[in-house]
């Protein structure tokens, strides 16, 4: 039997982290698993209270915030699974996660990393995510599949490869990673799985979903729909992950698209609804670009502060 690692991040979110923790010991039937919590910067170390709660819990601290590669990172460096499951603090599990992601990989070796069907927590016969399409390297954009459906069951049988796995929940083969490298941690916020997707593909491996395993996310509970640093690194990361994954005709379709069309449409938009200030995070987004190289150690998320 494999060994799974669940690896889950927590920034200022202790109770969201005790109902993830919890939701694992109600859920999870899967016998061979170890539980890593990074604490990422948070303003107050819950350690050792979380500690005596969850004894056989292991918990990384960071005293400052590495974004949420960063953050894991420091998690699959310590991790002893054969598979890593990288979950987001604000999902919580149902019967059978774990099972059925372990009996995909361990049936396809050509699989490095997979993620569930996602369903919103506070309505969930909702999907969020059953996949995703290829990104249009001119445009920079690809579809969620299945996003706002009722789920009638009609994506469970679409086992197989799709464009990205998602954030919020994916199970990552240990030598897979390995191989394509740890989470890129430039992208700080956003992206940063699409980046490592397209790593894992060039090492060789594939990228699938399994909509028979789910879960379920109190989505955007983290930052916010409309927050000016969800803005800021939704524009920044769109552009940085074009400029380091589209072949070079691509990038230049998708600078005069983004540049000519997108810009002017969005900034209009803001000062139209008086969004000043995201007009002001996302023009910081686009000047990032410019000012950064794609391997920049510069992660740039004080500037929207």
């Amino acid at each position: 039997m494999k060994k799974v690692t669940i690896i889950t991040v927590n920034f200022n979110q202790p109770l969201l982290t005790k109902l993830f923790l919890n939701s694992v010991a109600a859920y999870n039937t899967y016998p061979a698993i170890e539980i890593i919590v990074v604490d990422n910067g948070s303003h107050e170390n819950r350690i050792p209270t979380w500690q005596s709660s969850y004894p056989k819990v292991r918990f990384i601290r960071s005293e400052k915030n590495l974004g949420f590669a960063g953050g894991n990172n420091l998690a699959i460096r310590e991790a002893n699974g054969d598979y890593l499951l990288l979950v987001n603090n604000d999902t919580e599990f149902s019967a059978g996660l774990i099972e059925n992601l372990v009996t995909i990989l361990d049936s396809n070796p050509n699989i490095g990393a997979i993620s569930p069907k996602i369903l919103y927590f506070d309505k969930p016969d909702i999907i969020q995510y059953a996949g995703f399409t290829k990104m249009n390297m001119n445009t920079g954009r690809n579809r969620c599949i299945g996003q706002m459906e009722h789920d009638m069951g009609q994506y469970d049988n679409n086992s197989g490869p799709t464009g990205f796995v998602h954030g919020a929940a994916m199970m990552l083969r240990k030598e897979a990673i390995k191989k394509a490298g740890l989470m890129p941690e430039l992208f700080f916020l956003y992206y940063e799985e699409m980046d490592w997707c397209e790593k894992i593909r060039k090492a060789g491996f594939e990228i699938w979903i399994e909509p028979k395993a789910k879960i379920y996310h109190k989505e955007s509970m983290s930052v916010g729909k409309k927050s000016l640093l969800k803005e800021y690194f939704m524009c920044r990361n769109r552009i940085l992950f074009i400029r380091r994954n589209a072949p070079w005709f691509s990038r230049i379709i998708f600078y005069f698209h983004f540049l000519i069309l997108v810009t002017p449409r969005n900034l209009l938009n803001y000062l139209l609804t008086g969004n000043k200030a995201h007009a002001r995070q996302f023009l910081r987004g686009i000047l990032w670009n410019f000012r950064n190289g794609t391997d920049s150690k510069v992660l740039g998320y004080k500037e929207t502060r």
